[in-house]
């Protein structure tokens, strides 16, 4: 079978596909033939380098696919159904704890860019009903965080103001939540023609941050001084104290990302003064998934997809990650 494997020294130039034995099903394991995974930030730290993995892993931890054969004592799938990955799949419900978030794929053990891949039953849920694999591969990160950050944690209701930053799959993906739930969405980008295209999800106002580079200004005065009630942070120190302008007092920011770093100058006063709840969100649990799926199927949400490369083109789907150009998700069919 074909896959994509990260050698030593980790970086697109060893990013290689090529072939393996096809794997079986243990005891409690299903085989899944992959149709289609999608690129995360996380996966493209995996292939860097930056987020430490073994020599030869199988990156990508999104994947969706069909059973196509089951191992001793399987009883909740068979071969014929449609599932999806989990990112933790050993986070089956309640709250995160050291041991729940092991076992991520493409990192801690291999991932999806494979076109078979064998592993615990319990590892996958169901795909939404009526979605394609491409659809749904999308969802096991990206989808899943902007969930937990904005339903879980940040509990927004309608009428509550949402700020979001930029147009990955995190941010679109907290847009369409934000408006399915009734919520007024100021959303930011550096490019205007992304920004029309936010507009077209319904995004109520728009803000170019390299035009406005006080931003957190510009949500204050359209909030009437306010201020917005969650922000979804994705870009980190080098975007917070901006999010800390922006927030209301008493608001909620969801610290996602860490796009503009790993660590960086807080302005910690501001957050005592505004008594801001700084939440970490690092995707889910199974029961959040599911959660997801099913309000997903009573809405009419479909996931921003930017363009999908084969597997074989894998390096070509990270570099155009890398050029920053994309709008959504970046996908790979893999079967």
């Amino acid at each position: 079978m074909k896959v994509a494997v990260v050698n030593a020294p980790a970086g697109l130039e060893n990013l290689v596909v090529t072939n393996l034995a096809e794997p079986t099903p243990g005891s409690g394991e299903v085989l899944v033939r992959v149709h289609a995974s999608s690129l995360n930030f996380h996966d493209y730290g995996v292939v860097l380098g930056r987020i430490q993995a073994a020599d030869g892993r199988i990156p990508m931890s999104d994947g969706a696919g069909e059973v196509v054969a089951v191992g001793a004592g399987v009883t909740t799938l068979k071969p014929g159904d449609r599932v999806l990955s989990l990112f933790f799949p050993n986070w089956p419900v309640g709250r995160p704890t050291k041991d729940r978030m092991t076992g991520v794929p493409g990192d801690h053990v291999d991932g999806f860019a494979a076109e078979l891949v064998a592993a615990p039953a319990s590892a996958f849920t169901r795909v939404p009903e009526g979605w394609s694999y491409m659809e749904a591969a999308t969802l096991p990160c990206a989808a899943l965080t902007a969930w937990r950050a904005l339903m879980v944690h940040a509990r927004i209701k309608p009428g509550d103001v949402v700020l979001t930053q930029g147009t990955g799959g995190v941010s679109i993906f907290a847009l369409q939540f934000a408006k399915a739930m009734g919520c007024e969405v100021i959303a930011t980008s550096s490019s205007d023609a992304k920004l029309e295209w936010l507009k077209e999800l319904g995004a109520d106002h728009l803000i170019n941050y390299k035009q406005q580079a006080e931003w957190g200004q510009a949500v204050m005065s359209l909030t009437d001084g306010r201020g917005a009630d969650v922000v979804v942070e994705v870009g980190g120190p080098g975007t917070m104290a901006q999010s800390l302008q922006a927030v209301r007092i008493d608001g909620h920011i969801a610290l996602i990302g860490v796009l503009t770093g790993v660590a960086g100058v807080v302005p910690t006063a501001v957050a005592m003064g505004k008594n801001v709840a700084i939440k970490g969100v690092t995707v889910g649990s199974r029961e959040d998934q599911e959660d997801m799926i099913n309000a997903l199927e009573a809405s009419d949400i479909r996931p921003v997809i930017d363009t999908s490369f084969p597997l074989e083109a894998i390096g070509d789907a990270f570099a155009h990650q890398a050029a920053k150009r994309h709008f959504g998700k970046i996908c790979l069919e893999i079967a």
